[in-house]
């Protein structure tokens, strides 16, 4: 068996010049499958994606929310809201529609987890005022 060191350099340029050999079929094969619309296209695309990446790398705010949501209780969090959207959805859609008035609105008032949904709808807007006249404290 040869090892790499064991190798003429000569075979090893025949190796690297049949790959791109091979690497110029490929290409020319794929020039010849594509209409000059799909190049149109794909090229519009990718540019729109970079644009697109761009963007979105630039943006501190997003940047930072990425951060906080890379945290395993971010995600333990989103993976519940996502949970909790599902089941609201099969419950509102197997329900009959709600007739309205204070004696409704009174009976939500007294099903398990709605002060629990309204406490936490009442923390996360706690702190996001905060955050905000915080954010604009420092002029931000």
């Amino acid at each position: 068996m040869t090892t790499e060191k064991d190798k003429s350099p000569e075979a090893a340029e025949n190796i690297n010049l049949d790959g791109l050999a091979e690497l110029a079929s490929l290409v020319a094969a794929a020039q010849d499958a594509l209409t000059d619309d799909m190049v149109t296209r794909m090229a519009s695309a990718f540019s729109e994606g970079i644009t697109l990446l761009d963007r979105l790398t630039r943006n501190e705010g997003l940047i930072h929310l990425l951060q906080e949501l890379d945290r395993p209780e971010n995600q333990r969090f989103l993976i519940s809201l996502s949970n909790a959207f599902t089941a609201a959805s099969r419950d509102i859609a197997t329900a009959p529609p709600a007739k309205g008035g204070v004696v409704g609105l009174c009976k939500l008032g007294c099903n398990d987890g709605t002060q629990e949904g309204l406490r936490l709808v009442s923390l996360i807007a706690e702190h996001l005022s905060e955050s905000m006249r915080e954010m604009h404290r420092r002029g931000g």
